[in-house]
């Protein structure tokens, strides 16, 4: 017999999820709510089986990098990340959308872009724009873009 699931309510963590709530705050509504201790990678899943849109938006355009674990939380590609879901149409928290939006004034206010180097410890940098440069990246070279079978 399979796990009882901890989920006590369905729709309602559903409508949490479609609402765009943090796992995070998931997590912690849960505990307060319901006393039931759950994990962000908890909730991923539940999102999942429920067939509810990723949360992550996949953009190679801008994010071409197989990203390293270790850089994964770096605020330039949460702020990519971000851009990405604006781009899809799709809907930011306010928080969110105010900080995207002074990340990419001080990009453009410093004639910035966002640089990959996975070989490095912060893996992420902003470097003075180049006249190839077309978007919010330096365009990787061709044996650093991630294939389109890996994830960010």
């Amino acid at each position: 017999m399979p796990a009882r699931s901890k989920v006590q309510n369905v729709d309602e963590a559903r409508r949490w999820i479609e609402e765009g709530k943090d796992y995070s705050w998931i997590v912690e509504k849960y505990r307060e709510k319901y006393n039931i201790e759950t994990t962000p990678g908890y909730w991923a899943t539940f999102r999942h089986r429920q067939g509810l849109e990723r949360r992550l938006t996949r953009n190679t355009d801008l994010i071409p990098w197989a990203v390293k674990e270790e850089h994964r939380w770096n605020y330039n590609l949460v702020m990519l990340r971000f851009e990405a879901r604006l781009r899809e149409g799709k809907p930011l928290q306010p928080r969110d959308a105010s900080r995207l939006e002074s990340w990419k004034k001080w990009l453009q206010e410093e004639n910035l872009v966002i640089y990959y180097d996975a070989d490095t410890e912060d893996g992420f940098f902003a470097v003075p724009r180049e006249p190839r440069d077309k978007d919010l990246i330096r365009e990787p070279k061709p044996s650093q873009r991630r294939s389109e079978a890996k994830e960010d």
